[in-house]
Formats: structure tokens, sequence, C-alpha cells
């Protein structure tokens, strides 16, 4: 806490009249000390997406405003490409100065423990946020244009509570901290939810390096790791089983986990694997699996203390009973008030009394687990039918046989048909024809409206920094496509 007030001091000196500053730094000291210190200093602290384009990080700093980036040496030699040309502040350069002031350093450690509110007085830290924004997160923009979500102080700590009241998480667990902090699943749960409960948190820069995060899961006995099913698949193949054998909990989420890689997670290193649900616009969690009694295979769990739920009709809008389901609807104090300078994309999804339309499809089943079933924007409509993509990917994938690997090898999109509106075409890295999948779904008794009737070969399925599929590339890809027949 020392180190970010001496830091929070300098931005004050060196950033005196900006409210929004961005941070360009992954899962680690460096990255969590430059956020509380924001914190602390009273503004709000951007996380920008490294791995996107310069194009759209260009476009989200000017939304932003954003005038000045805290940064490392090392991100700089290593993303060139991303838009350096502002006011940078190096944390590298700022933490040997400030360390070289160690008295200064070890006199503030002891004013906090012996006189906190004196030390809080003098560094005018902001103590009190309330419905002010706390963190602006801009959306990975896996379909559009990056949507930029300003969570508010309450909003966070509202999810805080909701999943502290799960009594799952202790101050003695040891969190593996490495989903980026741009994403609010490693930022808001890992990052702040873990410091605020006690929690040693165990950083590694990136999920993608799989090995450097197993061993510092076994040299540092980690209890806890965070992580999408992309990134979790990693830890398995290149794990031995005692590298693992501290973990207690896995916590999934931000994608669906198929069951054989839960199955896998439980039987061969010993753990619960516990998945959940939510939303950058949800702080972000609605909803989380226990372990025993209190999970089901398939569903996401039960919804968190406070949080509302309704469901509607993708057509009509109309209320649809839970266990029917339909879009889910959220209503909470987690629930963000809308996105940033956006008011027309918040009207359509906000409603005038706080309900939340998320676009996902889903049902709450009797014993009160929440079951997800996919993107409203994932379903195609072709001769008056709703045809779900995502079931045409798993039916796919039983007649090839296929096993969820380390990177998905096929997607199902849509495009425009003059005859019936849209028709289905499968973006695949495997070497496939499209007269093989029409053979092997008509086989399986798939409707003939549900059969894609285009192959596009691709290189590999593009996914984004956070794991999830890239919907823009392969929107491009399909645009500029070359037909497989």
């Amino acid at each position: 806490m020392s180190l970010a007030l001496l830091f929070m001091d300098e931005l004050r000196r060196t950033t005196p009249k900006e409210k929004r500053i961005g941070v360009v730094l992954p899962a680690s000291f460096a990255g969590i000390l430059a956020n509380i210190s924001i914190f602390l200093s009273g503004r709000i602290p951007v996380n920008l997406n490294f791995t996107l384009g310069s194009d759209i990080n260009e476009e989200i700093i000017q939304r932003a405003n954003i005038k000045t980036i805290i940064t490392a040496s090392r991100m700089v030699e290593k993303f060139s490409s991303f838009p350096w040309g502002l006011n940078r502040i190096l944390i590298d350069d700022s933490l040997r100065e400030i360390s070289a002031r160690t008295p200064k350093i070890l006199v503030t450690y002891l004013m906090i423990l012996i006189r906190p509110q004196w030390v809080w007085a003098k560094h005018k830290v902001a103590l009190q946020g309330g419905e002010e924004t706390a963190v602006l997160l801009f959306t990975s923009g896996s379909s559009g244009n990056p949507k930029g979500v300003p969570l508010s102080h309450s909003n966070i700590l509202a999810n805080c509570r909701q999943i502290l009241a799960l009594d799952l998480f202790k101050p003695k667990h040891k969190v593996l901290l490495n989903l980026p902090l741009f994403h609010s699943f490693g930022l808001s749960i890992g990052m702040l939810f873990s410091t605020l409960r006690g929690m040693t948190l165990v950083c590694t820069p990136s999920p993608l390096d799989s090995k450097l995060s197993i061993k510092a899961i076994k040299g540092e006995g980690v209890d806890i790791i965070l992580g999408t099913p992309t990134f979790l698949r990693g830890y398995l193949k290149y794990a031995n089983q005692d590298e693992l054998s501290s973990i207690q909990y896995v916590v999934a989420g931000a994608e669906r986990s198929p069951r054989h890689l839960i199955e896998k997670w439980e039987t061969e290193v010993g753990c619960e694997y516990l998945e959940g649900y939510g939303l950058t616009e949800t702080s972000p969690a609605i909803s989380f699996n226990l372990v025993g009694s209190h999970k089901k295979y398939g569903s996401v769990g039960r919804i968190l203390a406070g949080i509302e739920c309704r469901t509607i009709d993708p057509h009509t809008g109309k209320k649809t009973s839970l266990d029917t389901g339909g879009i889910l609807c959220f209503k909470g104090p987690n629930i963000f008030s809308g996105y940033w300078n956006d008011p027309d994309r918040s009207m359509g999804v906000l409603s005038s009394d706080g309900w939340f339309r998320t676009g996902d499809l889903g049902r709450v089943d009797r014993d009160g687990f929440l079951w997800i079933e996919g993107r409203e924007s994932r379903f195609s409509k072709i001769g008056g039918e709703m045809v779900p993509h995502g079931r045409i990917e798993e039916e796919l994938m039983d007649v090839l046989n296929l096993q969820v690997g380390d990177e998905p090898q096929l997607v199902v999109v849509a495009t425009l048909d003059e005859q019936k509106g849209e028709k289905l075409l499968v973006l695949s890295s495997l070497d496939l024809t499209i007269e093989q999948i029409k053979s092997g779904l008509q086989k399986k008794g798939i409707p003939n409206l549900w059969i894609p009737r285009e192959c596009i070969k691709v290189k590999s399925i593009p996914l984004l920094g956070t794991g999830k599929v890239d919907w823009r590339s392969i929107e491009s890809m399909v645009l500029n496509r070359t037909s497989n027949y």
C-alpha cells in the first residue's frame, strides 16, 4: 500500500487534470499497483487490450479521451504496433525511483499501520466512490465494435459482496492471477475481489503460457485458478499430476466448459471444477456452481444473492416462464447503468426500470440452476425456423469424432441468402468437404434447413486475447471467402 500511495502522488503530479488513465500491463505486481494507485487518486483506470490491432486501440483511446498510458519498457518493446503516441509513464522506471527512497517507504508503511486515517488525509486518498465510475472496460469486440462499459464503485463492491456470500473463498487461499486485466473476469474477480478478501495473489503475465503458470502453481502452492476452458486445457496438456496437486478449485467462466474437460480436471487433479456465468456489464458475476450437491454439470450454477432474473421471448419480447426460458434479463446492484457515451445502444439493452437484456438465451430449472443455451446472435432464421449455430457445431464435432482441443477446429456462421434469408457456412481448420458435412449430418437426422451449404478452409479459427472466438475476423473471412465445394 505504501508503494501505491507514493506512485499515486507521482500520478497526481504528472497528470493533474486527467480523469481517465490508460493502463497497458499484464496481470502482474506492476499491473495491480497501477490500477490501485489510480483508484486511490480518484481517477478511472482504462485497461487497454494490447492484443487488439492498433486501429481499434486508437479508437478506444480517442473515445475515452486518454492522454496518458501507464506501461512498462518490455511492453513497449513487445507490442511495437500499439499506438504509443501519448504521454507514457514507464512503471519500471517509476518503481526504481520510488524504491531509492527506502526510508520514505518504511515511514509511510508504519504510519498506515499506526495512523491510517491521518495517512489517507495527508495523501488526499479518495475514500468514497458510490455511483461514480470506478473502471471503464471495453468489451473485446468479438462481434462488433468494442463497447465501453463503465462500472461504478457500487457495482463492483456489490458483486464482491455477492461472491463473498458464497463462503467459498478464504483469506488463506492462494489465487493464480494470469487473466488479462482488460477483461472483467481478471480485473474484478481476479484482482479486486481477491485483494479485498485478503487472499494471496500469484501472478504470471499470460494465461497462454501454461508452463510458466504450472511452475507458479507448484512453486507457490496455489489453491485456486481462474480461467476459461480455452486456457484451462493447457494446464492438463503440459502438467504432471503432482504439479497441480495443490489446486482445490478451478473457477471457470467466459465460455461453456465441455463435460469431458470438467471430468478430466476433477478425476486427474482431484479438485472441484466450478463453472459460473457473467458479463462485463454485470461486474461480472451472475451465477456460480458450488461444491457437492450445489452443482449441476452443464449448468452455470445458481444466481447470486440480490440478482433478479426473468426471461423473454426473443420474437415478441413478452415474459416467459423461467423453466421455459428465452432471452435472459437481470436486475440487481451489480448491473451497469449504460454504455459509455452511447445512449442508443444503452436503451437497446436497459429498460427504464433497470432490467438488463443480455442477448444470451437460457433458462432456470426448478432447483434454481441457470442453463445457458446460446447467444441470440448465434441463431439464424432460415425458412421461418430458428436454427442454433452452437447445436450444429456440437453435432458436427460428434459426426467427425472430435474432442474439444486447445483451439476450436470449426465454427458455424451465417450469411445472406436470397431465397431463404440466410444460409449456413462452416469455417474449419480441418480438411473437410461440404459433402462430408452434409452426409454426416443427414445420417444423424439433422433437419435439412440446419445443414450448412458451404465449407471454408482456414489456417486456424481466430481467437481474441481472452481466448474467445474472434467473430469480427470470422465475418471478414466470410465476406472475402473462397467457397470450397
